[in-house]
């Protein structure tokens, strides 16, 4: 697969610009829209996760603040900022992300996007939680889109609107198995996208033919076999990949949209001695070995450069926002902040770009609007 150059994205702020003020004209309205997503925007990034936190940060570098934003009034109270990032349309920020890396990115052919849930608040997980399906391209590092799920449904009637807000034509898109469903694959296809999803016994008669096939051409040798081996810190890891486009045997074919081959995926990882292996099975579109390969283990990002950042540096999994679309809104600026810091192009890691950007404002600066950093 193509990896993405280095990428300099627009400046985010103008896209919040179209979403709706949920506050009536009265004299109590004392602060700009804009201006509070301005501060909870800068806050988010440089590391302050919570409504006092954000207050306290915006009163220290108010100075700063007033020559990006209009502040009649001063800062905004931590309940101000609360409230008003609460009762925001939170379809309208989704939207916003998504149009500001459609506007940022170069197109995606040929490029990675991997698709995975994930639920904010996981360590606190109660009737509040919120789960979230996100696009993130794998090569870049950067969210592409992401909506919420919808309680009343499940993570698959969620698929069809995220699709929606990318222009995907010439991609390869890989998802886990709660998403390996006809009607996304008709969807992909119709949006002109390659596909590597995961197949697993929620479709059971599927699942045992495709792996009892596989497995039987894979001991004939009659299936081309890749293979990687890695080892360090005690380690060995070996991965082995098989693809077969030799599917006309397969009854329900013609139900899968786009399928042309089915794969798998042998992992063997041995630590100290202990051995431990694991198979895998895809449904793909793809008919050419090392862009199955490449898909299949590039999937894993997700969980480490999105998922594994969001929660263990930006605390997403003790998130504790509970009113109206809070939850939904501070993701979608955690994930806006992530990809930020993500385009710098420099030695520091995303913890050390976020303290930088704390206490040196010209750096924060620069990651905000997107100049170039020297």
């Amino acid at each position: 697969l193509c990896f993405w150059p280095s990428t300099m994205l627009s400046n985010p702020i103008p896209y919040f610009e179209s979403i709706i003020d949920p506050r009536r004209n009265t004299k109590n309205k004392l602060h700009p829209l804009q201006s509070i997503i301005f501060i909870t925007l800068c806050s988010t990034l440089c590391g302050y996760d919570d409504w006092v936190s954000i207050e306290d940060f915006a009163q220290e570098q108010q100075e700063w603040f007033k020559q990006h934003i209009d502040l009649p009034h001063g800062i905004p109270s931590h309940d101000t900022l609360s409230d008003v990032i609460g009762r925001l349309n939170k379809v309208a920020f989704s939207q916003a992300l998504s149009q500001w890396m459609t506007n940022s990115l170069p197109e995606l052919k040929d490029k990675h996007i991997a698709i995975d849930g994930k639920t904010t608040g996981g360590k606190i997980c109660d009737e509040k939680s919120i789960t979230l399906v996100t696009a993130f391209a794998t090569q870049a590092r950067l969210v592409l889109a992401s909506t919420e799920v919808d309680k009343k449904t499940n993570e698959i009637k969620a698929i069809p609107a995220l699709l929606d807000l990318i222009d995907m034509k010439g991609s390869i898109v890989s998802m886990d198995a709660i998403y390996c469903q006809k009607d996304i694959c008709r969807q992909l296809i119709d949006k002109k996208a390659d596909y590597v999803l995961s197949l697993k016994k929620n479709h059971a008669t599927l699942y045992d033919d495709v792996s009892l096939y596989l497995d039987t051409q894979i001991k004939k040798q009659a299936v081309e076999i890749k293979e990687e081996i890695e080892k360090g810190h005690g380690r060995i890891e070996i991965r082995r990949y098989a693809l077969s486009p030799h599917i006309d045997w397969l009854e329900s074919k013609e139900d899968w949209i786009g399928l042309k081959a089915i794969g798998m995926v042998e992992s063997i990882r041995e630590i100290n001695g202990k051995q431990e292996k694991q198979l895998r099975y895809y449904l793909t579109s793809l008919t050419d070995l090392t862009k199955f390969s490449e898909t299949a283990r590039g999937h894993w990002c997700i969980e480490n450069q999105q998922h594994w950042v969001l929660d263990v540096i930006f605390g997403e999994d003790n998130s504790r926002s509970y009113t109206n679309n809070q939850r939904s809104n501070l993701a979608a600026f955690r994930r806006i902040s992530l990809n930020l810091l993500q385009s710098v192009d420099d030695k520091l890691s995303i913890k050390r770009r976020r303290m930088r950007a704390a206490m040196n404002a010209d750096y924060r600066e620069k990651i905000i609007f997107q100049k170039q950093i020297s």
